[in-house]
């Protein structure tokens, strides 16, 4: 039995992520199959005419977002293509869906090697800094207390002023975790640009991809868009971060999964003799 038989691949988070970057006819593509909500007959020749766009400019489209031609596209997106219903359901139930449609787009954008690069990164490390502002700021003080409860030295920013100085401490020794849904953070882009000059390791949680970001990101891990959903304007903004958090959480954990919970459950009974003595 397939481990994520609930989920459906879909390449919509991909064209989400990449959608910054299109020309405005690309852009008029991505559109039509972020909108679109029927299936239909998606053959180049069809979609050129109801969209009023070269089938060349579909094919340029295809590879942009990944792939080797508009055929492969297309077929990716049919597999994955879940037809929409006009019905609405009541507000409990499109919260719910709304929530279960963000883990189908986490699910689509997962790489698992990459992961695994950033749980080794953190390994390597002397020091981690989680940086954001907002609600990307609340996700970095939650990694920080996810992770310093197993043992690694994190500090999260989410002062502009601090992040700027912060520059200056970045080694070749240093891992430094940017968060930013829209991607255009100028601060957080700021640190991660600057330790990265300095040696540093550097990872941005981003829902926007960008070429210009492979300039100074050892790694850009794509988040979930709230983009296109029902109620994704009522969606907590952290939750497609906090999601991706646990991944990265959960497989830093099992790869040493004696030591770390270890050190977890010792965390852990140092808060309960604190909560004691307070009460006691």
């Amino acid at each position: 039995m397939d481990k994520y038989e609930n989920y459906e691949k879909s390449i919509v988070p991909i064209i989400e992520a990449k959608y910054n970057s299109f020309t405005n006819v690309e852009k008029n593509i991505a559109n039509f199959f972020l909108k679109n909500q029927k299936k239909m007959d998606f053959s180049a020749r069809t979609v050129s005419q109801e969209i009023f766009v070269s089938e060349a400019s579909l094919s340029r489209f295809a590879k942009k977002c990944g792939f080797h031609g508009y055929r492969e596209f297309v077929y990716q997106y049919e597999e994955g293509f879940v037809e929409r219903s006009e019905y609405v359901a009541n507000e409990t139930k499109l919260v719910l869906d709304t929530y279960q449609e963000l883990l189908n787009k986490t699910y689509s954008l997962m790489d698992e090697a990459k992961i695994a690069r950033v749980v080794n990164y953190i390994y390597d490390s002397d020091r981690v800094v989680a940086c954001g502002k907002g609600s990307s700021g609340l996700a970095a003080s939650e990694m920080e207390n996810r992770f310093t409860r197993i043992g690694v030295d994190i500090d999260s920013l989410t002062d502009s002023d601090r992040m700027r100085m912060q520059t200056v401490f970045q080694n070749n020794k240093s891992l430094v975790c940017g968060i930013s849904i829209s991607g255009e953070t100028q601060e957080v882009l700021y640190l991660l640009r600057e330790s990265y000059k300095r040696g540093a390791k550097t990872i941005l949680f981003t829902a926007n991809d960008k070429a210009e970001f492979a300039e100074y990101c050892t790694e850009v891990v794509l988040v979930a868009s709230r983009k296109h959903l029902n109620l994704g304007n009522v969606i907590s903004p952290q939750y497609p971060i906090l999601v991706m958090l646990d991944i990265i959480y959960i497989n830093y954990v099992n790869s040493q999964r004696y030591t770390k919970r270890g050190v977890y459950d010792d965390t852990l009974r140092a808060l309960q003799a604190k909560e004691s003595h307070i009460f006691s």
